[in-house]
């Protein structure tokens, strides 16, 4: 009774005081965890979103009229889109094809998985990218319009051209995934993923199917792309196909790279940044700094345990990300995602044009989108179901795609704090395979686009890293021009410079 009291009253003390801590030894599945300020609704709420529904689950009669698609069992059906734009596409393609459709997925019970693919504005040989959202649970419209999609909306709803798309030199694809969001959905809950095995494994079989209905594409090179919670998605998504090709499961696909862009991949290394960040950017005292990082020894314990036991992982997500808020509960409302910037009381960014677009019956009509299908933006109840998933350390999955020379970009934008580039750049120098040792060794180089210092690239083989200037979480939005060149020399074979000079260290 006396060591349980003990063990309460130690956990009241960590709530209460930054500089508590809750000895390792102590952590078990059965601990509560503490209490965090920021649910996944709230994260939600600050980019100006509000879904109707936490998730797209619902009863199997899902009404269709005519001009509905009709998704059937283990099939892919889409539609050719004809959305009017404004501008000039700049495209040299004769019959340029924007496509929207749902894939029953295989192994499921109800799911449709929808996403969108636009053909290159410059040539269908052009490399096919697949573009991931984060959340978990974001739906991937959030980056096709106001990041790397082929136009963005404006502020009456109407679409204008991106002139820093990356259909402009990639057949792009954004899929709303894992099931219940963007609009993906599925008549049972027990379609919802709860890791990464269920994730990629969906993904594969959407890559299956799309292939297997644009056999044109087959041969063009392949990457997958995406940023934040896709940082765990990536590396998964990449080792599926990879096994998938080895083991001749289907249609070869053509996988040539993955990239990671303000990822969360490897959080034992990654958590650990977050105060070193914070101090570097003045955004904590020293003093701050010293009693904030007394958390670290429970939260690293914590990370371990959730790499052997699933059980214990949500509290080592709690544990953890009590350091994250800890930093933010110091600064003036400081916007996570760029720290040049502020919060306006609870909205960081305003995204809600999305909602209201895609919302829109005759939109969603022009889809094929089943018209009591919902647009969930975020799905609060996604992200709480790969709670799980979160402190898992996805870094193991890499180093055998390296030694595949599968190539690798991890690229970051500097005033990110939530997945920061210095935690990124550790992860990546921690990483143990074959060309580590030549990796570290490595000069930092500028990284230029037009003639200007974009950011500090370091190089190695198949390895890539990038510090990218003047940009937050999200790098195609901030800085445009700089993600468009980054994706077009990368998936050429043309990113990594002359082995000469060198820039400012990381």
């Amino acid at each position: 009774m006396a060591s349980l009291l003990s063990l309460f009253l130690s956990l009241i003390f960590f709530i209460s005081s930054l500089s508590a801590r809750i000895s390792p030894s102590s952590l078990s599945s059965s601990q509560s965890p503490p209490s965090l300020r920021k649910t996944g609704n709230q994260l939600i709420k600050e980019f100006n979103l509000h879904p109707n529904l936490e998730v797209n689950i619902f009863k199997s009669n899902v009404h269709s009229s005519n001009n509905e698609l009709k998704v059937s069992e283990s099939s892919l059906v889409e539609k050719r889109l004809s959305f009017p734009v404004h501008g000039d596409s700049g495209a040299i393609v004769a019959d340029l094809a924007h496509h929207a459709g749902y894939f029953r997925l295989q192994h499921t019970i109800d799911a449709r998985m929808f996403y969108f693919f636009f053909e290159s504005r410059k040539a269908k040989a052009d490399p096919v990218v697949i573009w991931l959202t984060g959340g978990p649970g974001c739906g991937s419209e959030l980056a096709l319009f106001y990041e790397n999609g082929p136009f963005k909306l404006s502020n009456n709803l109407s679409l204008i051209w991106n002139d820093y798309g990356w259909d402009k030199v990639s057949n792009i694809m954004f899929v709303d995934q894992p099931t219940g969001s963007g609009f993906s959905y599925s008549s049972s809950d027990q379609d919802i993923r709860h890791d990464e095995q269920g994730v990629s494994n969906d993904l594969y079989n959407f890559l299956q199917a799309f292939f297997k209905a644009h056999p044109a594409y087959i041969n063009n090179d392949f990457y997958i792309t995406g940023e934040s919670y896709a940082g765990h998605y990536i590396p998964a998504f990449a080792a599926r196909v990879n096994q998938g090709n080895k083991n001749k499961e289907g249609i070869h696909i053509n996988l040539k790279g993955f990239g990671i862009g303000n990822g969360l991949t490897n959080p034992g290394i990654q958590y650990q940044a977050y105060t070193d960040y914070a101090l570097a950017n003045n955004m904590i005292s020293k003093s701050d700094y010293n009693q904030i990082n007394q958390i670290l020894p429970t939260c690293e314990q914590a990370i371990k345990q959730c790499g052997t036991s699933t059980d214990t992982c949500q509290s080592a997500y709690s544990f953890c990300q009590q350091i994250f808020e800890d930093i933010l509960s110091l600064t003036d409302n400081i916007n996570y995602y760029d720290i040049r910037k502020k919060c306006e009381g609870s909205l960081c960014y305003d995204f809600s044009n999305v909602e209201k677009f895609l919302g829109k019956s005759s939109v969603k009509a022009a889809l094929g989108v089943p018209s009591n299908v919902d647009f969930v933006s975020c799905s609060d109840m996604v992200y709480r179901a790969m709670l799980n998933d979160w402190m898992k350390n996805l870094e193991v999955e890499i180093p055998a795609l390296l030694e595949d020379n599968i190539q690798l970009l991890v690229y970051a934008g500097e005033y990110d704090l939530i997945c920061n580039w210095l935690g990124n750049s550790r992860w990546v120098h921690a990483m143990s395979w074959s060309g580590q040792k030549d990796f570290n060794a490595a000069s930092n180089v500028s990284f230029l686009v037009d003639g200007k210092e974009a950011g500090i690239l370091k190089n190695h083989g198949p390895l890539t890293f990038i510090k990218v200037h003047n940009a937050g979480h999200m790098v195609p939005m901030d800085q445009p021009r700089a993600s468009l060149k980054m994706l077009e020399l990368w998936t050429t074979g043309k990113l990594n410079p002359p082995k000469k000079g060198a820039a400012s260290p990381l």
